[in-house]
């Protein structure tokens, strides 16, 4: 009789591990992101703030009585790594949700995995709008669209830095840079403005004289330069620009929101212009972005290194309230929860998701770069938003 009872109760207790029901201690969260690679200035920060996020939830006692477990990989910038860990995540971790990555070809080697599970991923920097479509009903973003962020520094250029004539440069090896510079010159050309030169680059080249070339031999020089560039490259392209004496305004998308930016173009950097989610200065910034640097500096003895940590960190806490209102971490139920969240506070902005709408629609920031310096030059709702 006794051997009967341990023998069942053995049973119940795999069963209620591997189903990860009451008898699981932890909510388990796959947490991809590229430490190493071409994506890590800008996915390392988002690993720390969503840690951070995770620390403070379970301090104040977690959700629904458990502690979230961030079960992690590093995609290394590679799509077959990836791949292979988000396959792990699903049979192996048994995760509830995924979540990670800043850039749109690094989502799409993850997220269609998830969906097959029929589990949400929730991409928090990677902002192509096209994404929901490529996956639909699993994949949400936490950050504005591109299409958003280059209407934004197109109506900026054209209205603040009065530029009527626009250089164009795209990194054609990215989904992100091919998406921002045609929704950027759409809204440009829709507004007045002219591209007078595009030209196009490979992602990791050196050299990028033949480009600029092209450039100075513009008569007359165009008012501004729009580059569309990730955030490896963007160091070298702004620092070989200068050099070759251009001093007009650059302008660009959240892929220069990374320290490699100043350290590679040093004061070439001035009148350089982003659009981002958020500026991360503890003087400047709202009171949640206060308080997030604040407890980032306590946590990890610097301060945030661009808005993506924040990023990282609004993510979690979006995991953590689907759960908390699902009051359940059954993946259905949470994906059900997401799609309705609504004024939810964050250090990037408050989220919200429109009936059908998996992105949020939220403010994008223009910093500006002055006396080698970050500032708020503004903040911007775009009048009038391409279509995906």
């Amino acid at each position: 009789m006794k051997k009967t009872v341990l023998f069942l109760a053995a049973i119940l207790v795999i069963f209620l591990v591997s189903c990860g029901g009451s008898g699981s201690k932890n909510i388990k969260l796959g947490m991809l992101y590229n430490m190493t690679g071409s994506q890590a200035s800008l996915d390392g920060p988002s690993s720390n703030g969503a840690k951070l996020a995770a620390k403070e939830i379970n301090a104040a006692g977690g959700v629904l009585g458990k502690q979230l477990e961030l079960v992690s990989y590093d995609g290394k910038s590679d799509a077959e790594t990836i791949g292979k860990a988000a396959a792990q995540l699903v049979e192996k971790d048994k995760v509830v949700a995924m979540f990670g990555f800043s850039d749109s070809d690094m989502v799409m080697a993850a997220a269609p995995i998830a969906a097959k599970a029929k589990i949400v991923f929730i991409t928090s920097g990677a902002t192509s709008p096209k994404l929901p479509s490529q996956v639909p009903d699993y994949l949400f973003l936490s950050c504005f669209g591109d299409n958003v962020q280059a209407a934004a520094a197109a109506e900026y250029s054209w209205n603040t830095l009065n530029a009527k004539s626009a250089y164009l440069l795209i990194d054609k090896g990215m989904e992100y840079t091919l998406l921002l510079g045609k929704y950027f010159q759409e809204r440009f050309t829709e507004l007045g403005g002219s591209v007078v030169l595009e030209d196009t680059y490979q992602t990791g080249d050196k050299d990028f004289s033949a480009q600029i070339t092209k450039l100075k031999a513009l008569k007359p020089a165009p008012d501004m330069l729009f580059i569309s560039s990730g955030p490896d490259d963007i160091g070298t392209i702004v620092k070989q620009v200068r050099d070759a004496g251009i001093t007009s305004p650059i302008f660009g998308g959240d892929g220069y929101d990374t320290p490699l930016l100043m350290e590679i173009a040093g004061k070439g950097a001035n009148n350089v212009y982003y659009t981002t989610h958020s500026l991360m200065d503890k003087n400047a910034g709202s009171p949640e972005v206060q308080k997030f640097i604040a407890a980032y500096e306590a946590e990890y003895n610097t301060a945030p290194e661009n808005a993506f940590a924040g990023l990282g960190y609004d993510t979690v806490y979006l995991l953590a309230d689907a759960i908390k209102r699902a009051n359940s971490a059954d993946p259905k139920k949470i994906r059900e929860a997401l799609q309705t969240t609504k004024d939810l506070p964050g250090v990037t902005g408050s989220i919200t998701f429109e009936p059908g709408s998996p992105i949020p629609q939220k403010g994008v920031a223009i910093i500006e770069i002055q006396d080698d310096a970050l500032k708020l030059a503004a903040e911007v709702v775009p009048e009038k938003v391409p279509a995906p």
